[in-house]
């Protein structure tokens, strides 16, 4: 977050009317803005080099976003007043907001210089710093705020994000935990903290905060982030208010870029807008969709917001599309701009609001068909996404009132296998995954986040009621498997009998290790969504709790298209009884494993050409109601 120029009346050689001056920053305190710009500009006619007046004239442009004629005041008055900090910082800001970074950075840099001290040129440039990924001296920034502030809220908060981006969540949380003893009411710091927590499998007070924060959202306030709601709470009216109070405060729509010219291309051209087109979950999900679009039809586009991470997978990519742009250091409105002069028919964001996202991007609306798929699981809640691609698991029909988009359905899950990737022929032995030689064992390769304290109960009491059964866990946080293990102890179950999986170099290798679990045990209320998939793809059976929101019906939805609906259950009681059951049976087990792997080459999911074309003939029709000038809610149904 970054904080807004202020106006202050710094010392400076002043005139005789310097009374008028005085006035005109009065004025402009008091809100009014309209007569201080007057006046303003009437000193400005007698006094051009005066550098208070610049700076003040020029907050009242930044602020109604006149950023070129703000340009050239700024650049005069740090030509007339090099030594006045004030400029230099709102010349910065400018350049920010124009997209104009270095030279932004170096214009804070000047500013500093002059005064080192500086609070808002060094929350705005940790912020800009941030937004370049170069997050270290981001945090230096920030850091040099709370030594002259410790209470300072904005970089308490930014400190606290950076933080966790470094995994050094204990830090985190406590500072989180100081941000909240000065302000219980921060924007999203209540959610922070849980979220936060849930990364670690702290559930200290977590039945009291989840009511906080629900209660917060139904009462309309910024109490917590969208995904990290998602988390703790299965009500899709929940996750729709939510995100909407999310998207009105950060992304609001801007001026349109794209309105309403028709375009005549021999082919339809689609973008991807993602930060992950590299070696993360929605990369290995969508690299062979878009290895298989038929390039006769279709021109693709990828807009690359994240890091070159030199993958395998990267190398993929770029081989997969007609036009690959690394749009990492480009702004927001700079993107937008690419997209709407490249005449997108059709952009489809990856991302929602998960890491590294560019929302603002599509605020902007640079094409005429908006498509929100596959990254997020729910609805933006904004006006200017028209569709978000699902399937009637996910949400079903009478749901589609808590999406904002016009949900289109794919006629089997929404969700595809990773494809392209061939499973290592050699399983692993027991012994080298760390597991004990006999006994069942349960698997749950989720992300810490989404073990929530009553399905770990259900784990728990599955593992006292299976002897020598143990739960083999993807964890790769000292802080959460110390966590666990002392929550296991209190339901009584011995912590040695959670494993905790290694990484390994290859992702074949790491499909490979599924072979030695023998059940895959589901997360709520978010569920397993690439990681289900990755499990069913390795033959192993997976059971699941639908729920009432889009993230908990993931893998009930993958289960069906892959032939096992009966695993997919609507009670966590449910749940429990049948992987009870299952446990206590191998021969069912066996059966399962068996169906599965006799679907494995069938299912929709497992079939990147089916399912591409599935999904482009959704994209056809979007196209053709855009060029009739239409958003339809039959699309796909």
């Amino acid at each position: 977050m970054a904080e807004t120029l202020s106006s202050p009346l710094a010392s400076s050689a002043m005139t005789l009317d310097q009374n008028f001056l005085i006035e005109a920053v009065t004025l402009q305190g008091q809100g009014q803005e309209a007569e201080a710009e007057r006046r303003f500009r009437q000193y400005l006619t007698a006094h051009p080099a005066d550098p208070v007046a610049i700076y003040s004239l020029c907050v009242v442009l930044l602020r109604r976003q006149d950023l070129q004629e703000a340009l050239t005041h700024l650049a005069h008055g740090t030509e007339v007043a090099p030594h006045f900090a004030p400029l230099w910082a709102a010349y910065a800001s400018a350049l920010h907001a124009t997209g104009q970074r270095d030279a932004a950075l170096a214009a804070y840099d000047r500013a500093l210089a002059l005064k080192p001290d500086y609070i808002e040129a060094l929350v705005n440039s940790g912020t800009l710093l941030r937004e370049s990924h170069q997050h270290l001296a981001a945090l230096e920034r920030f850091n040099k705020v709370l030594e002259i502030n410790p209470d300072y809220e904005t970089a308490l908060g930014n400190c606290a994000i950076l933080l966790t981006e470094f995994k050094r969540s204990e830090q985190a949380i406590g500072m989180f935990q100081r941000l909240l003893h000065i302000n219980p009411n921060y924007d999203y710091g209540l959610g922070l903290l849980c979220y936060e927590r849930m990364h670690t499998c702290d559930w200290t007070d977590f039945d009291e905060v989840v009511t906080q924060i629900t209660d917060g959202v139904r009462a309309h306030r910024r109490v917590c982030k969208s995904l990290g709601f998602m988390a703790i709470n299965d009500q899709a009216a929940d996750h729709q208010a939510c995100a909407r109070i999310f998207a009105a405060h950060k992304f609001p729509a801007a001026r349109p870029l794209w309105n309403g010219e028709r375009y005549r291309h021999d082919r339809i051209r689609i973008a991807y807008v993602s930060p992950d087109l590299r070696e993360h979950p929605v990369g290995h999900l969508m690299a062979a969709i878009f290895e298989q679009h038929d390039r006769n039809r279709f021109e693709t586009v990828a807009i690359s917001l994240g890091i070159d991470d030199q993958s395998r997978l990267r190398q993929r990519m770029l081989r997969s599309f007609d036009h690959f742009i690394d749009a990492r250091t480009m702004s927001s409105p700079q993107i937008a701009q690419r997209m709407r002069e490249m005449e997108i028919d059709i952009a489809v964001d990856l991302a929602g609001y998960t890491s590294d996202s560019r929302t603002e991007v599509f605020a902007f609306r640079p094409a005429p068909v908006q498509v929100n798929y596959l990254g997020y699981p729910g609805t933006l809640g904004v006006d200017y996404m028209d569709y978000l691609i699902a399937d009637r698991h996910v949400i079903p029909p009478n749901h589609r009132q808590y999406y904002d988009e016009k949900v289109v359905y794919l006629p089997d899950s929404y969700l595809p296998a990773a494809g392209g990737i061939e499973i290592a022929e050699r399983t692993p032995t027991r012994a080298e995954c760390g597991l004990p030689d006999e006994g069942v064992v349960f698997c749950s390769f989720n992300h810490d986040y989404k073990i929530a304290p009553h399905v770990f109960a259900v784990w728990m009491r599955l593992l006292k009621q299976v002897p020598g059964s143990v739960l083999w866990l993807m964890s790769r946080n000292e802080l959460s498997q110390r966590h666990l293990r002392e929550h296991a102890l209190q339901h009584g179950v011995a912590p040695d009998r959670l494993v905790f999986a290694q990484r390994v170099p290859r992702v074949e290798d790491h499909l490979a290790r599924y072979r030695q679990a023998d059940l895959f045990l589901d997360t709520h209320p978010y569920n397993a969504h690439t990681t289900a998939a990755d499990a069913l793809m390795a033959g192993l059976p997976v059971v699941t709790c639908m729920g009432q929101s889009f993230p908990s019906r993931v893998a009930g939805s993958l289960l069906h298209t892959a032939g096992l609906p009966e695993l997919a259950t609507d009670s966590l009681e449910g749940y429990e009884a049948l992987a009870l059951h299952l446990a206590r049976h191998p021969e069912k087990r066996a059966a399962l494993r068996a169906r599965l792997n006799a679907q494995h080459r069938k299912a929709p999911m497992f079939d990147s050409v089916t399912f591409c074309r599935q999904l482009e003939a959704i994209y056809t029709g979007m196209w053709r109601q855009a060029q009739l000038g239409e958003v339809r809610d039959e699309l796909g149904a």
